[in-house]
């Protein structure tokens, strides 16, 4: 069995969802679906139960799946050990975004556990690249926000979180329960530098162009409410100061957690941050 195989199977197994699984690995569903046939002959029996709903775990699958589980991890540490001593014992992760988050906190704790001989170097990011530096070169993987150009990327979700529409406590609308984009048609939004990633600018002004100030940095943008009066958004769930509330905005997509790395990128240690961090968003 190779090992690539084994976490195809373990990526379906935990999804119970082919499509989801192959959005999880970044590939297409027809091959994932050969793999998972080649291996199940490979086995000599049958892994899932298919049905029109979705897919199942049998009584073999179940147990591959613990197997397989033991086996991924015990590769994975073999390739940290084997890095360590080759001198590769330290990453460079990059962080938009509040660092007291709970994912961020288990993910950092699973990941002390599992590489306790690693060095994490932190790279706080502005809001100005949502990659925090990974294709200059800056940090080894990002823990992140999207929307963002993916080109020559990997990303992997982690969460989604509804979004809102800050403004000073009292201001008319902060009254309201829920609020929509052509209600904040005349509003000045915050802006982002020239040169900062389209995809990013366009998902933060509301899918169209705005005219505001241009900010680079979450306290900037909260003064730039203060001071100005200007609406932007942000995610729910963020703690603010007292003078400034936070209105649900009805029409707009939730802003995904994301974690990303190079395309390619072959480094354990980055790929076990990917993993970890995956399975720490999931509790």
């Amino acid at each position: 069995m190779e090992l690539r195989t084994l976490r195809y199977f373990v990526a379906v197994a935990e999804e119970l969802h082919f499509g989801r699984a192959a959005t999880r690995l970044h590939m297409s569903q027809p091959p994932l679906s050969r793999a998972i046939k080649r291996l199940e002959a490979e086995v000599g029996a049958l892994l899932f139960a298919r049905s029109a709903t979705g897919v199942t775990l049998t009584p073999v699958g179940a147990v591959l799946l613990d197997e397989a589980r033991a086996l991924l991890d015990h590769a994975d540490r073999v390739r940290v050990r084997v890095s360590a001593a080759a001198g590769v014992g330290t990453i460079t992760v990059g962080i938009l975004g509040d660092g007291t988050d709970p994912g961020v906190v288990r993910l950092a704790a699973a990941y002390r556990r599992d590489h306790p001989g690693v060095h994490i170097r932190i790279r706080d990011t502005d809001l100005t690249d949502p990659t925090c530096g990974l294709r200059a070169g800056l940090v080894d993987v990002a823990l992140t926000r999207g929307p963002f150009d993916e080109t020559a990327l990997t990303v992997r979700a982690l969460r989604s979180d509804p979004v809102g529409v800050v403004l000073r406590a009292d201001d008319p609308l902060a009254r309201r329960d829920e609020l929509r984009h052509d209600e904040l048609r005349d509003r000045r939004w915050f802006q982002f530098p020239q040169g900062t990633d389209p995809v990013w600018q366009s998902y933060w002004n509301g899918g169209e162009p705005r005219e505001g100030p241009v900010v680079r940095a979450v306290q900037e943008c909260l003064q730039a409410v203060l001071w100005n009066g200007t609406v932007g958004l942000a995610p729910l769930g963020h703690d603010l100061p007292a003078e400034f509330t936070v209105v649900p905005l009805s029409d707009m997509a939730p802003s995904r957690v994301v974690v990303a790395c190079n395309e390619g990128d072959t480094n354990p240690l980055i790929r076990s941050f990917m993993e970890i961090a995956t399975a720490a968003y999931r509790h």
